[in-house]
């Protein structure tokens, strides 16, 4: 009876904490935030989302595992990466005395349960009788852990030799009563070694009554250095005192730093005030976009998708400065330095995104790359995770990703030197980031002018990226009009017999039509030429026969990879509803849009069509939202579509602007006004956007089949 009464009085107090209204009235986005969407799924069709507390582009996520939930509440994830992943340093409180080893932690049989969060937040209840709850500074996590009382006894564990993937190297020592520290490697991913070291130090409030270590089976009380698989250390606590704080630290440099880190940012016992500070920041880059609507689901999605957008990439640099380079030394950021890299996924909205709001951030997120670069062997990487370039995916991402942070306003760099990272990872066939090349199959590709057929395409827009960066961020014409042909090297790919882009053979003898297409179907990447949707849609005979592919495309929304449907969980297919802008149906795209927010994601732990991708998903939501979307890779400038919210405030970096006339029940555009004069053109480019202004929709229920036929959207040939 005595438990029951604990767990209502806790759930009823802790409930207090995620109203999303501050005390002065003003909205509280964090509030808005539930950071269970997407925490659950099944397959391919899940978001990989996280529920735990990580501040804006923060070194810490405080959470437990998507893949692992049984390992406890380890202190970095990434948000909605598919493959098993870090969850270092995993902290675990029991009621009781630590009886039986850990081991692996799966013979604990976690159960997890009441979970609520917000931005900055987390809280919930560890085996029925344990509240937990969890917040974070950039650099460190904290915990308050209220035990019920039942026990004389409680404990918590900290597992070094336990992670979301395997571990073999890793080593933790107790320091004292209260303290232990320690380091780590990283597993793998994908099943890609990440080999990475973190580093932690922790603390607890109180003084322990017991300590000791376990590794594998056993349990060696007394003892204070555990290293090695599945090994860890333990405290226990006198439980007449339920209430128990723990704070950790971490850095990806030394023990040191993370000491240094705890000390900067979290050197006192307030769980509220860091609770708070937390979601003063998320409210702070939350707010740069204000939505009003009645519909509060909607804002709830809308908020957690943004949030998700605004996690990653994450610092790496420590407080003093300090970060592990890519060739394994240590170096001294001149702002701050960030890692975690998905670009394959980001480049296509996310990057875009993120120069609009924060191109501070954007920018030393362009100048950590650079770093990256010259650190790891000269060229891009395409998919890091801490100072580890796992290789994975294809193409040369980041070349679209810094093109389209400059074409979006985050420009705190020299162009000069990243043009010549581009050049040389697209002329250079050897050129590596560590062990990885930056272009496989590039000998081939420039002497041939064709490759495998997804990468080829991918390849193509980089060398459009190229050709834009080259142009607008370094004045060199030269260079503009060489990637410019090479950029056209897509109709290599079109097979005049199937009428489709095909993978061709060495010898030019073309391979059958669905091979060499990563994560999709050859009906899903035909469209993967953004930037000469003319030219495309010429080649195939005209707007008729595109429109009649989309056509047979939308049936439905939700494909796997093999499936030939429009796949709304997987990057390729991001952008292929605003072609209907191209053939001169934009209602069409309208109605896509609306199908996609309306049908396939939902504010439940199930929610997300796909993976999150490291903010990938949330930022396509979020234009959705909008009406507005980067379609073009490396030209500034968006395709327009209906937006969903009556009105929306966006706060650029030197104006504002306002997006009036959403609606949840009307979806087609009748009418659109940029400051009071009509616009009837489907494009509007960033130069125009980025002064500020009003963009006023006037939508209805039925297609106006006329509006924004007459201006053809931009297209580069």
């Amino acid at each position: 009876m005595m438990n029951k009464i604990f767990r209502i009085i806790i759930s009823t107090l802790l409930l207090s904490y995620v109203l999303p209204v501050e005390a002065d009235n003003r909205v509280s986005y964090a509030g808005l935030v539930n950071t269970m969407i997407g925490t659950k799924g099944a397959g391919w069709a899940s978001g990989y989302t996280y529920p735990g507390a990580t501040y804006p582009f923060g070194m810490v996520q405080f959470t437990r595992s998507y893949f692992c939930p049984h390992l406890g509440f380890g202190i970095n994830q990434l948000s909605g990466a598919g493959c098993d992943h870090m969850g270092n340093f995993p902290m675990l409180p029991l009621a009781g005395e630590l009886t039986v080893s850990p081991g692996n932690l799966k013979g604990l049989r976690l159960e997890v349960s009441q979970e609520k969060g917000i931005a900055g937040y987390y809280q919930a209840c560890v085996n029925k009788d344990t509240q937990v709850e969890l917040s974070v500074t950039e650099r460190t996590g904290m915990a308050r852990l209220v035990f019920s009382g039942s026990e004389n006894k409680n404990t918590v564990i900290i597992a070094g030799g336990v992670a979301g993937t395997p571990l073999e190297v890793a080593s933790v020592v107790i320091t004292g009563k209260n303290t232990c520290e320690g380091y780590a490697e990283g597993g793998s991913f994908c099943g890609i070694s990440t080999p990475y070291k973190v580093y932690f130090v922790a603390e607890f409030n109180k003084s322990c009554i017991e300590s000791g270590i376990w590794k594998e089976g056993d349990i060696y009380k007394g003892q204070t250095f555990s290293e090695g698989k599945n090994s860890g250390v333990f405290f226990t606590f006198a439980g007449t005192d339920s209430l128990l704080l723990y704070k950790i630290g971490i850095s990806y440099v030394s023990v040191a730093n993370a000491r240094e880190n705890l000390k900067a940012e979290n050197n006192e016992w307030d769980f509220d005030k860091i609770k708070m500070a937390a979601i003063d920041k998320w409210n702070f880059y939350l707010g740069k976009i204000e939505a009003d609507s009645d519909n509060d689901d909607r804002l709830t999605q809308f908020y957690t998708h943004l949030y998700h957008a605004l996690i990653h990439p994450n610092i790496c640099s420590d407080v003093n400065g300090d970060y592990m380079g890519a060739d394994n030394k240590i170096y001294r950021a001149r702002n701050k330095q960030y890692t975690s890299f998905s670009n394959w996924d980001t480049y296509r909205g996310q990057t875009q995104l993120l120069a609009m709001l924060a191109p501070d951030v954007c920018s030393d997120v362009v100048a950590s790359h650079y770093d990256f670069a010259m650190q790891g062997g000269g060229g891009w990487p395409r998919w890091v995770m801490a100072n580890i370039e796992t290789g994975v995916m294809q193409g040369d991402p980041t070349t679209l990703v810094v093109a389209n942070a400059y074409a979006f306003g985050a420009r705190n760099y020299d162009p000069r030197t990243l043009l010549s990272v581009m050049k040389r990872g697209a002329e250079k066939p050897d050129t590596r980031s560590q062990n990885e090349y930056t272009r496989p199959g590039l000998k081939q590709y420039l002497e041939k002018g064709y490759y495998d057929a997804s990468i080829h395409l991918e390849y193509t827009s980089a060398d459009f990226a190229i050709a834009q960066f080259a142009l607008h961020a370094c004045n060199n014409e030269p260079t503009s009009w060489h990637y410019m042909k090479r950029a056209d090297f897509w109709r290599n790919l079109y097979n005049p017999e199937t009428g489709w882009l095909q993978s061709r053979n060495p010898d030019g003898s073309w391979k059958p039509l669905n091979k060499d297409f990563r994560e999709s179907t050859y009906k899903n990447y035909f469209w993967m030429v953004p930037y000469n949707y003319k030219g495309l849609i010429d080649i195939i005979g005209g707007k008729q026969e595109a429109e009649k592919r989309l056509d047979e495309m939308f049936v439905r929304l939700d494909a796997s990879y093999n499936d030939p449907w429009y796949a709304a969980g997987n990057e390729p297919s991001f952008g292929i509803p605003w072609v209907y802008n191209w053939v001169g149906k934009p209602w069409k795209t309208q109605g896509i849009i609306r199908r996609v927010l309306n049908e396939q994601y939902f504010s439940t732990d199930n929610g997300l069509p796909g993976n999150d991708d490291l903010g990938s998903m949330g930022a396509w939501y979020v234009f959705a939202c909008l009406g507005i979307y980067p379609e073009i890779p490396a030209v500034g400038g968006f395709s327009i579509h209906s937006p969903i919210f009556k009105s929306v405030t966006l706060h650029l970096e030197n104006a504002d602007v306002v997006i009036e006339g959403g609606s949840e029940k009307n979806e087609y555009v009748q009418s659109l006004h940029w400051n009071g004069r009509e616009y009837d053109s489907t494009w509007i480019d960033w130069n125009t956007f980025s002064k500020g202004g009003v963009l006023k929709f006037k939508l209805g229920s039925r297609p106006n089949e006329v509006w924004g036929t007459k201006i053809a959207p931009p297209s580069f040939q």
